[in-house]
């Protein structure tokens, strides 16, 4: 059988991108009928020379520019769209799902304590306006305000050097303690730049968490950066299905398929609890610390000297929840992952969790979720297929 000529129209230059490339590389190698061509190029770049006169058989494509636009309406060949420009309406797209990556964000910052929050975006991408609009909203949800920083340039030609001194007063005027989310991993990065030159300390006056996880970028910021963790790897795969599904005559009707995130990979940049109670705080953290290790409250009365009375009443004041509501709430969500993450059984995922038996993970598990972790883990694996 002829193998099919692919062209990745997808720069390299970022772990997103890599990432996705990952992912339609996986599909190609499970299917081995496909030879993969990938020029050379830069996000936002014009079609490669070569393309007008190129007799391949499909492509997934960042459109990111109108002349990219232009070219692959000329080609006429089936095409998956991997970019949230959305300046070829008439084809499938897939991408991340911002409300998703907004709410994982916002529950970070929340369960940290803060009160104060704010979104630092970049108005030239779709995604971040989409993002903000998310947060902005989750925040409501939750009777919180959320500052929004918008981007200063009001032209392509305005610097850089302009756009850091807004965003430094914008940062300098934010009430404090304050949970910000950016954008993305490389906005975060310059926001951390910023209050490193400002003397604002993170994350105890300000925290900030990224998206895209680029873990060589998290991990060279000063602090370390918290991101939220997109699922790149199935956003290519599913980009690639979708491709082969068209060249083999189905229809696939112009619409987006959104990817869940896979979660939060927590750092320096969010490591803190911005909760003035001490024995509250201490309680949170013994807590998440210990949770799945099977902390019980007993235990941490132990180590916290106050009454049980006191502990509940004063927990459930801060946090929302009672102790052992907050004990449960982070091993299920530690399951939830484990059971889409990993083919652990759900005995080992139950040893893993702070669950003595598996039938006890079962049952806490249908109560707090509505199905059996059975069926959880097929209804997740299935629709992210």
């Amino acid at each position: 059988m002829r193998r099919k000529l692919v062209a990745l129209l997808i720069e390299q230059s970022n772990a997103y991108a890599r990432g996705l490339l990952e992912g339609i590389n996986a599909y190609a190698q499970q299917h081995e009928n496909w030879s993969i061509c990938l020029p050379e190029q830069v996000r936002g770049a014009s079609p490669p020379s070569w393309l007008e006169n190129w007799k391949g058989d499909g492509i997934i494509a960042r459109i990111e520019s109108v002349a990219m636009a232009d070219a692959i309406r000329r080609k006429q060949s089936p095409v998956i769209d991997v970019s949230a420009a959305r300046l070829v309406e008439e084809i499938p797209w897939v991408e991340t799902n911002d409300q998703e990556i907004a709410n994982l964000a916002a529950e970070h910052l929340i369960e940290k304590g803060f009160r104060h929050f704010a979104f630092c975006g970049d108005e030239a991408f779709n995604w971040s306006t989409w993002r903000s609009e998310h947060f902005s909203q989750r925040m409501d949800a939750s009777n919180f305000k959320c500052n929004v920083f918008r981007q200063a340039r009001s032209n392509p030609e305005q610097s850089w050097m302009d756009e850091r001194i807004a965003l430094a007063k914008w940062v300098q005027d934010l009430p404090k303690p304050i949970g910000i989310m950016c954008c993305f991993d490389i906005k975060a990065q310059q926001l951390l730049d910023i209050c490193r030159e400002q003397s604002i300390a993170v994350p105890e006056e300000v925290a900030v968490i990224g998206v895209d996880n680029d873990r060589l970028l998290c991990d060279l910021s000063t602090p370390s950066l918290t991101s939220v963790i997109p699922d790149t790897h199935q956003t290519g795969y599913v980009a690639a299905q979708l491709l082969d599904q068209i060249m083999l005559g189905q229809r696939i009707a112009p619409v987006a398929h959104l990817i869940k995130p896979l979660g939060v990979e927590a750092r320096q940049s969010t490591d803190i609890l911005a909760i003035k109670d001490h024995d509250i705080a201490a309680a949170v953290r013994l807590i998440r610390e210990n949770a799945c290790a099977g902390i019980t409250v007993t235990e941490i009365l132990k180590r916290i000297p106050i009454s049980r009375r006191m502990l509940e009443s004063r927990f459930k004041k801060i946090v929302g929840r009672s102790p052992h509501q907050e004990i449960c709430r982070i091993k299920i969500a530690q399951v939830k992952r484990l059971l889409i993450e990993t083919d652990q059984s759900i005995r080992e995922i139950a040893w893993k969790t702070g669950f003595e038996h598996a039938e006890y993970l079962s049952v806490a598990f249908k109560r707090t979720v509505g199905v059996t972790p059975k069926d959880f883990r097929f209804r997740e694996c299935t629709s992210s297929r």
